[in-house]
């Protein structure tokens, strides 16, 4: 017998809750999906409950190189958190509504706040690679939707608004933190792509033309998820590399990781930040 996609996310959130030691009574507060780089901030976790994809019910599997695969749930900056260390991408063959079970399932879980962060290519001439971008809105070029399909009204409406897809109250609390720690922040609007094949030249000036100022092959599927099923959402993109055309080298997997790597530092102090302010004002609700 086929079993919804409501019984199938509250079968995963009962399987992590079991797994979650110190924490499986507790009601994480905040979800993070940690891009290329980032996995390690959920390393640092108190008490740390690590949780394989591929043991969790129902849940895809990440097959792209530096992303752990795995979930996290523990305390950072007296905040419960549950972190994914890696996501699924279109481009390894998932339909959209695959893509989107690890944070609908982080929701039901109880997180009503999420940070999504990512890698992507700087579309702005003047984004240097190192440059953090909060992503105030986006441009969804994927061909298909993950609310495609039948509604669950016990998860979310059939037209859910989208009018501020992440949260202006967050960005204004990012911009607030980051400013105190000497920390620049960029804004702009994030295109999703399918790839796995990185834009050419002209469609980066497409981009451009279209008002996207970063473009990667993610985050947009799970924010429309995440509006879906009423949480807040936080973006914040990396600029790994100039996109196509717009520097002097060929792109590369490499370049992104090493970008990435090299700034994570910054981030992490970013989104340690966000989290004890998040704690500090009540916010990680």
């Amino acid at each position: 017998m086929t079993t919804s996609l409501y019984e199938q996310l509250a079968e995963a959130a009962a399987y992590i809750r079991a797994k979650s030691g110190a924490h499986s009574s507790k009601r994480p507060a905040v979800g993070l999906i940690l891009g290329s780089g980032l996995g390690s901030f959920a390393e640092s976790f108190e008490e740390p409950a690590f949780i394989d994809y591929e043991e969790i019910p129902h849940f895809p599997v990440s097959t792209v190189t530096g992303h752990a695969g795995r979930l996290v749930v523990g305390e950072r900056c007296g905040v419960t958190c549950v972190a994914m260390q890696g996501r699924v991408h279109y481009y390894e063959g998932h339909d959209a509504a695959t893509l989107v079970f690890p944070v609908r399932t982080i929701i039901t879980l109880g997180a009503r706040t999420l940070i999504i962060t990512n890698a992507a290519g700087g579309v702005r001439a003047d984004f240097r690679p190192g440059t953090l971008m909060l992503i105030r809105d986006h441009l969804n070029l994927l061909p298909e939707s993950p609310l495609r399909g039948v509604n669950d009204q016990r998860l979310g409406p059939r037209f859910p608004d989208m009018t501020e897809a992440y949260s202006a109250e967050l960005r204004a609390l990012a911009r607030e933190v980051a400013s105190i720690s000497g920390i620049e922040l960029a804004e702009g609007v994030y295109a999703a792509s399918p790839g796995p094949s990185y834009e050419t030249p002209a469609e980066v000036q497409m981009l451009a033309r279209l008002g996207a100022d970063a473009t990667g092959m993610s985050t947009v599927p799970e924010v429309i998820a995440a509006n879906h099923m009423g949480a807040r959402v936080l973006g914040i993109s990396c600029i790994t590399n100039k996109a196509a055309g717009l520097g002097e080298q060929p792109l590369s997997h490499e370049e992104v990781t090493e970008t990435a790597q090299q700034v994570r530092a910054v981030f992490e102090g970013l989104l340690e930040d966000l989290l004890t302010a998040l704690g500090r004002t009540g916010e990680a609700r």
